[in-house]
């Protein structure tokens, strides 16, 4: 109805009904009585009486309460059943503890025996050495052994009275020199530190800064040589002479302005005007058949010089590195909970070779008696590998002389560990600053060799004279041409001897995954920088670099070492005839090496962008070679000690890392090992890994990777996946833990494994191990 109530609620006035009925005549009959009485009894319903409303407060109130009780009731059977499996899980957690207690030291004894390999494999290695030295003896070839100093003050002395040779025959020799070099680098980095003596080093390192010298100073002769015949080696064309001289491991480009014409050079091309003086023209020097060569102003093109670009392949400027040495006790710099690995090396090792010494000076006092030479036949038994029932059978005698080769394989072991563990302790503080521009050498790397670019001044020719032909020797020898001269106005030299445009032919087994920089060496300060250098452009498909330089000297290309880092995944598999497959895959690359007994080779590089063949591809070499060949190629996916300054790196606890790269090395010849997300949200005292057996068979089955977590004290499986959500420690169900990685994958490995990691090639695994070292991919994935 549209009318509406007068002032009176819920009654209507005489008028408003009157007014509603009117309204509503002609559709129905309503009688006014009726809808009197229909408001009335809607007023009664609204009316609600005093006791009537206290007793639905009251049923409200019984509700309110009766819910909350149930409710409350909820939460403590909730709470009671929560507080049981808490218990019922600490009851399982301890009963786990107690039996792992039980066994711990069984699983620890059993592990010990296993790692015995790392000792065998340094006798090994050491025995490899050592025959090394007696081919090299009884070889007789006349190149002497490096590693004596008498030998080769000989050769170095008998080399420099040698003054005719041409730059090939220099060339010839320079592969001896070179290979003694690296015979050099390769003692000190592959002799245990434990080894090494101080005096040892510093001969080693001063002998192979004398050979660089001595090389440096033949190319120099050589030059000069070569220089003086510039004239009977003109070229017909243009009267000036151009060489290109290329060895395995260096090339040399020379050009000998023999014409002094600045407007006629062999190769010109075109001249252009940059500044805005006449003399500011540029001639263009490119050597046939290569796109490398120089732009020169007019006025060097009408002096009597001679241009050399010697590309030596390897680094021969940078100054070598120090023996990495063991961080001093009480570094600030570690982490709360890495402890453990606060213990110093360097008195681990001095403690240890203390230790072995006292062991030594008493067995030499000791007589030796008739129990000592059973007690080795038993051991000469022991590891020819006769059955156990045979070298048990020991008399009682005897039996007092058994650990007095348990002492020997401990300290080794623990000289071992203490190297490992120093391989992978960070470097605690960063070296001292650098000067401006200067290349940081920690975080920057020289790829592809030295380019020698120098002027020189031409020597005197040489004259036919009655079918003699007469030269005139200078006495300085060979001299450069400085270049910019030093004058007082230095308007007058910027505008005269403006910077010189080079293009250089980067090294075809050089890998760079970004434009790389160009440094030049400072004599005065010793290191590089990147003053003096401007317009650097990279033509990644003819592999040229062209950039414009101020002064002449030491030339390379740099790249950022840590460009491959961190790693976006890892994994370890083995492959038929005790062969392990190890992948590394970063933003640029996949990098897949194979393991071999003490062999590593490159078995594929694959770049996202392009195709690249290395020359390192189907080459065995022993590990520590391998890893400075690939660093030279560019492919650097090994961190330094202070690579975590510039790397976000996922660090671990040094002794828990060093336990799992061993323990995983252990099982590697049997099970595959591969990154895990989860590491990454653990603590750095715990790290987290996928593992599955992988001998032919069960790959063929393709078995479901199973993740453990390790410790460094205790091994267990998760329960939760690469798929989860989201990250627990909760153990898998139906599953123990264990104190070792080796008897937490025997729970669920197969007979057949287990007897293949059992008796482990020693020399396999010691590879492997220093492998995952030296890539650290548990802290750098």
């Amino acid at each position: 109805m549209n009318g509406s109530l007068c002032g009176s609620k819920g009654a209507l006035c005489n008028c408003c009904l009157r007014s509603c009925v009117s309204k509503w005549r002609g559709y129905m009959l309503i009688r006014p009585s009726w809808i009197v009485a229909f408001v009335k009894a809607g007023n009664k319903k609204k009316k609600i009486s005093k006791a009537e409303r206290l007793r639905q407060l009251q049923e409200e109130e019984e509700r309110r309460l009766k819910e909350e009780e149930e409710a409350r009731l909820r939460r403590e059977r909730e709470e009671q059943e929560r507080l049981e499996i808490q218990r019922i899980e600490k009851e399982k957690w301890r009963r786990l503890e107690e039996k792992d207690l039980q066994r711990r030291t069984e699983e620890l004894e059993e592990l010990s025996l296993l790692e015995e390999c790392f000792p065998e494999a340094e006798r090994l290695k050491r025995e490899m050495r050592l025959l090394s030295r007696w081919k090299h003896y009884i070889q007789c070839d006349g190149s002497p052994d490096p590693s004596v100093s008498q030998e080769l003050n000989t050769f170095i002395s008998l080399w420099k009275e040698e003054t005719n040779e041409n730059f090939e025959q220099v060339i010839e020799k320079s592969k001896l020199v070179l290979s003694l070099i690296e015979k050099l680098k390769l003692i000190l980095s592959e002799t245990p530190l434990y080894e090494l003596e101080e005096k040892s080093v510093k001969q080693y390192q001063g002998s192979i800064l004398q050979l660089q010298e001595l090389l440096q100073l033949k190319f120099n002769v050589a030059t000069e040589i070569l220089l003086r015949n510039a004239s009977t080696l003109a070229d017909l064309d243009s009267g000036n002479m151009e060489r290109i001289i290329r060895g395995e491991n260096i090339t040399l480009y020379i050009w000998a302005n023999l014409k002094k014409n600045p407007r006629y050079h062999l190769g010109t091309v075109s001249c252009r005007q940059t500044f805005a003086s006449r003399v500011s023209r540029y001639r263009t020097v490119r050597f046939s058949e290569t796109k490398v060569g120089f732009e020169i102003p007019r006025i060097l093109a009408a002096s009597g010089i001679a241009l050399r670009l010697l590309h030596t392949h390897y680094d021969h400027v940078t100054p070598l590195r120090p023996l990495p040495t063991p961080p001093a006790a009480g570094d600030g710099d570690q982490e709360p909970n890495a402890a453990p690995a606060a213990e110093p090396v360097r008195e681990e090792l001095k403690n240890v070779e203390e230790s072995s010494s006292q062991e030594d000076q008493q067995e030499a006092k000791e007589p030796e008696s008739e129990s000592n030479l059973v007690n080795e036949e038993e051991i000469r038994v022991e590891e020819q590998g006769e059955p156990v029932p045979e070298v048990h059978v020991v008399s009682v005698k005897e039996e007092p002389e058994a650990p007095k080769r348990e002492p020997k394989i401990e300290l080794l072991s623990r000289k071992i560990s203490a190297v490992q563990l120093m391989l992978i302790k960070n470097a605690p503080d960063k070296p001292e600053l650098f000067e401006d521009k200067e290349v940081d050498l920690l975080q920057f790397t020289t790829l592809g060799g030295v380019y020698n670019l120098e002027i020189l001044q031409l020597p005197p020719q040489c004259r036919p004279v009655k079918g003699w032909m007469i030269v005139e020797l200078l006495k300085e020898g060979l001299q450069r041409f400085t270049y910019p001269p030093e004058t007082e106005d230095d308007n007058e030299t910027e505008v005269s001897f403006p910077p010189i445009e080079v293009t250089i032919e980067v090294h075809k087994n050089v890998v760079f995954f970004e434009d790389p920089e160009v440094a030049r060496w400072d004599a005065e300060g010793k290191y590089w920088t990147t003053d003096g250098i401007s317009n650097i452009s990279y033509k990644r498909k003819e592999r040229l670099v062209t950039f414009s330089l101020d002064t002449f000297g030491p030339v390379t290309l740099i790249q950022d070492t840590h460009i491959n880092m961190p790693y976006q995944s890892w994994e370890l598999r083995p492959l038929e005839s005790n062969t392990v497959l190890l992948t590394v895959t970063t933003v640029f690359t996949e990098v897949q090496i194979k393991i071999k007994e003490n062999l590593c080779m490159l078995a594929s590089i694959k770049l996202k962008d392009r195709k690249h063949l290395s020359v390192l591809e189907g080459k065995w070499m022993t590990p520590i070679p391998f890893i400075n060949a690939l660093k030279e190629a560019g492919v650097n996916i090994f961190p330094s000690e202070y690579s975590h300054f510039y790397v976000v790196m996922n660090n671990k606890v040094p002794v828990v890392e060093m336990k799992a790269y061993r323990q995983i090395a252990l099982l590697s010849p049997a099970f595959a090992f591969g990154w895990s997300r989860w590491n990454m949200l653990c603590n750095s005292t715990k790290v987290v890994f996928k593992v599955k057996e992988y001998l032919r068979e069960a790959a063929a089955e393709s078995p479901k990777w199973d993740l453990l977590l390790f410790s460094g004290e205790r091994a267990q499986r998760l329960k939760v996946d690469e798929d989860s959500e989201s990250f627990s420690e909760a153990l898998k169900d139906n599953t123990e833990f264990h104190s070792t990685v080796f008897h937490m994958v025997k729970d669920f490995a197969s007979k057949e494994a287990m007897e293949v990691v059992r008796d482990p090639p020693c020399l396999l695994v010691d590879a492997v191990c220093h492998m995952l070292f030296s890539t650290r991919v548990l802290s750098y994935s």
